[in-house]
């Protein structure tokens, strides 16, 4: 499997990756916001869309997962967000192809845009989603850190990963690229 930055012959493949990885996490009841209605995108394609229109979409954090085929199997994106002042990384969405889900395509992703992350300097990476999951990679519950969730409910599912050249992480509220205020 390769894991490459994504271009823009990848956007319709990466639509398709999100699209079926959500609404298929959604009929399973393992992402909230019930069945996606038929004929409509998932929030979460709509996002990643939205978010290569806005100032905080970091190309370099855009990361596709290709098949040896060469097919989009999975992608995962970063973008620009605050602590504070200070500047971080809102991670998500992460998504693989159902059928090509639990081969390590999501690992994979995971530790590239971390690296990636990492050799660009920055200072944290946040994202909300399940601790069974993302612990392995080193995201704690954001508290623990001074980082306060945008929304007080998500609690224990707001998790950030403190980069390991960063002395003296960011402390405060925690806010996304402003397109995910849409979602």
């Amino acid at each position: 499997m390769l894991i490459r930055r994504e271009t823009a012959a990848d956007i319709a493949a990466i639509r398709r990756v999100i699209a079926a990885a959500f609404t298929v996490a959604r009929e399973r009841g393992s992402v909230p916001g019930g069945p996606v209605p038929e004929g409509t995108l998932p929030v979460e394609a709509v996002l990643v869309d939205e978010l290569r229109a806005d100032e905080g979409w970091l190309p370099a954090l855009s990361l596709v997962a290709l098949a040896p085929g060469g097919d989009v199997v999975g992608h995962v994106v970063c973008s620009r967000a605050r602590v504070g002042a200070a500047p971080a990384l809102g991670l998500g969405p992460l998504s693989v192809l159902p059928g090509h889900q639990g081969r390590g395509a999501g690992s994979a992703l995971m530790h590239a845009v971390l690296g990636a992350a990492e050799a660009l300097g920055e200072p944290l990476v946040a994202l909300l989603g399940a601790p069974g999951y993302y612990s392995r990679f080193g995201f704690e519950p954001a508290g623990r850190h001074g980082v306060i969730p945008p929304v007080a409910e998500w609690g224990p599912y707001f998790q950030v990963r403190v980069l390991g050249h960063t002395a003296r992480p960011p402390r405060g509220e925690f806010t996304y690229a402003e397109p995910f205020s849409r979602v």
